[in-house]
């Protein structure tokens, strides 16, 4: 895990320093998506009602309230936090749709933040009928209601594709001093922040990144010796800096894994065996039986000789 921009909130950050971010659903498709939520609550409801006899809860008013709490703490809580729970997110609206709930560092929510987002939901969805559901989730970038609030989660588009940008390259005037320069343990938070800088330089204004250059140079400076030319410009010191440390991480990987095929050879590759195997005809057997009562050795079959002196 790593932070957003320089400092911000924990996300999920690939093995590359690239941090992902998954979109968050529109307002719009999470409205449609209660809608069939709410849909399917009623027609269950009206099943329910249908199949139960009247005449019980006619003959007794309290088993009728009974009922009615019951019902009503199953739609509003039970269902959408079995559901959230169970499905990893998502509810049959949410899985007609492709969305889904996650942590705010995209990890999958558990059963604490369905129930925190059901029992919000009571109050902000069902007695104030979406009100205040819809008025907060209009005033944040991500759309998230009271409930995503208080959970610490949000509503992401599942079925999106998600391109990371490519590695940052060495430039020319500073690959000699990149590959004799001792480079420290750099933290995530930094790498991210140098790789977000580097991929959105062109459409910062030219103020903004000279202001966010210079921070990340600065607090680059003192985990590389010796330190870069002074003439360099902030953003080559770190594409080298970045581009230097990615080619160190893959010679190492290469001599691990010959390392690895040195000392763990690879095992022989199973014998093929042959599609179509051709028995051989196996030699005529001739059981001879002694002759009961007979002398030692004699089987009771005439030699040649004997059957011409006879």
């Amino acid at each position: 895990m790593a932070s957003s921009g320089i400092f911000a909130t924990q996300r999920f950050v690939t093995s590359e320093a690239v941090e992902i971010e998954l979109p968050a659903a529109s307002l719009p498709l999470r409205m449609v998506s209660g809608l069939i939520d709410l849909l399917v609550a009623a027609v269950g409801v009206l099943l329910l009602v249908w199949l139960l006899p009247a005449q019980l809860f006619l003959q007794d008013a309290a088993l009728g309230q009974v009922f009615a709490i019951v019902l009503m703490v199953v739609v509003m809580a039970a269902l959408p936090i079995t559901l959230e729970t169970t499905l990893h997110g998502r509810t049959l609206g949410k899985l007609a749709l492709g969305l889904r709930t996650v942590r705010d560092d995209t990890g999958p929510i558990g059963l604490r933040h369905a129930t925190i987002r059901a029992l919000a939901g009571t109050f902000e969805l069902w007695l104030t009928l979406g009100a205040v559901a819809l008025i907060v989730a209009a005033t944040n970038e991500r759309g998230k209601r009271l409930g995503d609030f208080l959970a610490g989660t949000y509503v992401v588009r599942d079925r999106v594709r998600l391109s990371i940008p490519a590695a940052p390259g060495m430039p020319e005037g500073l690959a000699g001093w990149a590959q004799q320069a001792d480079i420290g343990v750099l933290p995530d938070t930094l790498v991210v922040a140098a790789r977000q800088f580097l991929t959105r330089a062109d459409s910062l204004s030219p103020a903004a990144r000279t202001e966010t250059g210079n921070e990340l140079y600065l607090a680059l400076l003192d985990r590389v010796a010796p330190a870069p030319p002074p003439a360099a410009p902030a953003d080559q010191v770190l594409a080298a800096v970045l581009a230097e440390r990615r080619r160190r991480d893959e010679l190492r990987l290469a001599r691990d894994d010959r390392l690895r095929a040195r000392l763990l050879p690879s095992p022989p590759p199973p014998a093929r065996r042959p599609r179509h195997t051709r028995r051989l005809p196996q030699p005529h057997r001739t059981v001879v039986r002694a002759t009961p009562g007979g002398p030692p050795g004699h089987t009771g079959v005439p030699c040649r000789a004997s059957r011409q002196r006879s």
